[in-house]
């Protein structure tokens, strides 16, 4: 008996998916519907990791003091406050965000304000996501890792 490899419905099953990926992606490459971004606003990559902990200003949460106080102490976490406004009510934004960062603050933790276009309610994030240098300087207070005493240098 002979066997001749290759021969199989596999085989066949593999060529049409092949030939069917390769007609999508000549398809998706050649898309007009994809949305393109506006002439001279380069894209800016987000400084923000993903959250450890969320709080949103709607009716029936916690007040944001006592939501950060039952939340772990982490030198390296930074509270970021997001205050979102309607037209007009950007004045409306701006004391709420700070009545957030006034509470935020006073529980030691590093606080960034955003105050931008929106509908939704505010909302507060807590993650690993400060910029280098207050990473750096909250590092600080960590004592750092002495090397084992090798004997007098040679």
């Amino acid at each position: 008996m002979i066997v001749r490899a290759g021969t199989g419905w596999q085989t066949t099953l593999t060529d049409l998916s092949l030939i069917l990926f390769m007609i999508c992606a000549s398809a998706l490459s050649q898309a007009e519907d994809a949305p393109r971004r506006a002439p001279g606003k380069p894209a800016q990559a987000s400084p923000r990791s993903e959250p450890t902990g969320v709080w949103r200003a709607v009716p029936g949460a916690p007040p944001l003091g006592e939501w950060l106080a039952g939340q772990p102490a982490d030198p390296r976490q930074i509270v970021t406050i997001l205050a979102p406004y309607a037209p007009g009510g950007q004045s409306r934004a701006v004391a709420l965000a700070g009545e957030l960062a006034r509470a935020a603050e006073a529980q030691q933790r590093t606080v960034r304000l955003l105050v931008e276009p929106g509908a939704d309610a505010a909302t507060v994030t807590l993650g690993y996501d400060q910029p280098d240098m207050m990473l750096a300087r909250g590092l600080q207070s960590v004592p750092a890792r002495q090397p084992a005493s090798q004997g007098p240098p040679t």
